[in-house]
């Protein structure tokens, strides 16, 4: 059984047991949470579709821990024209670890 969840704007693909990092949460570590926006349950032959959510359906989660990803570096050079600009991000990101998906 997996489902299709929508995080953030973003789509994931998750079955019970999975480890998802998503952006930040707001949760602390060992907190439930319960993602409410399904777009996909399928379970052996039975798949039901959400237009554009599946009613009912819901995914608990716990929060496994909040970190920050790996810097990313942004360099922009213009040649010539003496022009640079560097800028690093890192975003704020929460484990979570999948345990139970609901019809």
């Amino acid at each position: 059984m997996y489902a299709i969840i929508e995080v953030g704007g973003k789509q994931y693909k998750v079955t019970k047991g999975d480890v998802v990092d998503l952006e930040r949460q707001g949760k602390k570590e060992g907190q439930s949470l319960t993602f409410k926006r399904v777009l996909l349950v399928a379970e052996n032959d039975n798949v039901h579709i959400g237009q554009p959510h599946v009613k009912n359906a819901k995914v608990t989660a716990v929060v496994v821990r909040n970190f920050k990803a790996r810097k990313v570096v942004s360099y922009k050079y213009r040649r010539r024209k003496s022009s640079h600009s560097k800028r690093g991000h890192r975003q704020l990101l929460t484990k979570v670890r999948i345990e139970e998906i609901m019809i």
